[in-house]
């Protein structure tokens, strides 16, 4: 009778081990996935500013400096890894971005260009867009954090090494602001 009770019990530690495995697995799998659909929408606003750019070219001939930045900001954006890299790459892309719309407040012709309110509305878009994945995924990050740090859980998630996931974080509350992209 001891025998089976040792044997249930064992039994269910293990079928309990091989659930939270699963488990942990199944919440980083969330977490990736959401961490690649804010790639794929970032990647959209990457692919966005060339054109923006190039639309803005013959307007602003006094401004290459303001191009440049935002060409750079581009650049350097789409080369980090890392949920605090591209945070923090992104947040200067954003800055860039509204010294771009600061300036383009001075030419009238460019803002009725229907070029320039077609990229303007796409990358209204793409900006909520982000916002909402975001959220998702500091959601799901959340939610797999969490139970790495729940008890038993904690003891099985060190034993494979699991490792918790960054939060897509801003810096500061000026990028806490979505970009102004009305012209």
């Amino acid at each position: 009778m001891t025998v089976w009770i040792i044997l249930g019990v064992a039994a269910f530690i293990v079928l309990g081990c091989i659930f939270t495995y699963n488990k942990l697995v199944s919440l980083r799998l969330k977490a990736k996935n959401a961490w690649a659909q804010i790639d794929v929408q970032l990647k959209r606003r990457y692919d966005l500013i060339p054109n923006l750019v190039e639309t803005c070219k013959g307007y602003l001939k006094h401004e290459r400096e303001t191009l440049e930045k935002v060409v750079q900001a581009r650049n350097m954006a789409t080369q980090v890894k890392g949920a605090q890299a591209q945070a923090q790459a992104n947040n200067m892309l954003t800055d860039t971005l509204k010294s771009l719309f600061a300036v383009v407040e001075n030419y009238p012709d460019l803002k009725a260009n229907q070029n320039m309110m077609a990229l303007q509305g796409e990358l209204a878009s793409t900006e909520n867009k982000i916002g909402s994945v975001r959220s998702f995924y500091n959601d799901t990050v959340t939610t797999y954090n969490t139970q790495l740090q729940s008890f038993p859980i904690h003891l099985i998630a060190g034993l494979f090494k699991f490792m918790p996931e960054e939060f897509f974080q801003t810096a500061g509350s000026e990028e806490r602001q979505a970009p102004k992209v009305a012209f």
